[in-house]
């Protein structure tokens, strides 16, 4: 039996994965891919030795990350997914029948390669003929689109190279592409592990936003399992879905978009620093 030890270097923990069979291995412009056949976990991707999915629990993380946007728009027909290049993002985003378009910004081409030849199960939608993929810098791309109704940032770790995706500049070009009801949601990392980096996102965004708010979801595969999304708009209270919940989804539905919200002191507390750990 193979053994897998993640090189997560922003955590103060490892994980290591029982594994069967190397099932792809190489390195693109940017990083080292890996795709990994686990007997607990299913098939895994990895990149720069960090797991970025696994086969039995990406659903969590997929369905959060997309359908409290989705759900907040009462109609979004336009969507932005920046990173995601194994899909996962736009295979949700399409579950919601009003949506027409979805522009896929990933930088590095070979992710959506070896996603579409071994990670059929959030690949499945990148086919689409309402998906447009663009192979570039997200940053950039943001700077050339209009009118869109939701923004969906699904890169790697924020303290990691996708820094420039968390800046105040960003967001600014993100709030001109989006329309005036429009919604931009990302991953914030960990509160457990990285609470003062969730903290300056949330900050930086209400520089940019008239509403921000913050949800969670326990996910086993990222360290520090208590995963946050920031959330901004200029219309819409996340907290409050304008739609019933769409066919499909195997872990989000009503109840879920409203207790996954921090409670407004807890989320006061922690904004404040007065709660620490």
């Amino acid at each position: 039996m193979i053994k897998f030890i993640e090189n997560e270097p922003f955590s103060p923990i490892q994980y290591t994965y029982e594994v069967d069979n190397i099932l792809f291995k190489g390195r693109s412009s940017y990083q080292e891919i890996l795709v990994l056949e686990t007997p607990d976990f299913g098939k895994v991707l990895v990149l720069d030795n960090i797991v970025q999915l696994t086969q039995r629990d990406e659903f969590f993380y997929h369905e959060m990350l997309v359908h409290i946007a989705m759900h907040t728009h009462p109609c979004p027909k336009k969507i932005v997914v920046i990173g995601g290049g194994d899909g996962g993002a736009v295979r949700e985003v399409l579950k919601h029948e009003s949506v027409e378009k979805v522009y896929l910004a990933e930088l590095d081409k070979q992710v959506i390669e070896v996603s579409k030849n071994l990670l059929k199960f959030v690949s499945q939608s990148l086919d689409n003929p309402k998906v447009e993929i663009h192979i570039g810098d997200g940053s950039e791309f943001i700077k050339g689109v209009k009118d869109i109704d939701v923004v969906i940032v699904d890169s790697t770790d924020a303290i990691g190279f996708a820094r420039s995706l968390y800046s105040y500049d960003f967001f600014l070009h993100v709030k001109k592409a989006l329309k005036d009801d429009g919604l931009f949601v990302t991953h914030s990392e960990s509160l457990c592990f990285h609470r003062d980096v969730t903290i300056e996102i949330q900050e930086t965004l209400k520089k940019v936003f008239s509403i921000v708010d913050l949800y969670s979801v326990p996910i086993a595969t990222y360290p520090g399992n208590w995963w946050t999304f920031s959330i901004a708009s200029m219309k819409y209270d996340p907290r409050k879905p304008q739609k019933a919940p769409v066919t499909g989804v195997r872990f989000y539905d009503s109840e879920v978009h409203k207790w996954c919200f921090l409670p407004k002191t807890l989320y006061q507390r922690i904004m404040n620093k007065e709660l620490k750990w």
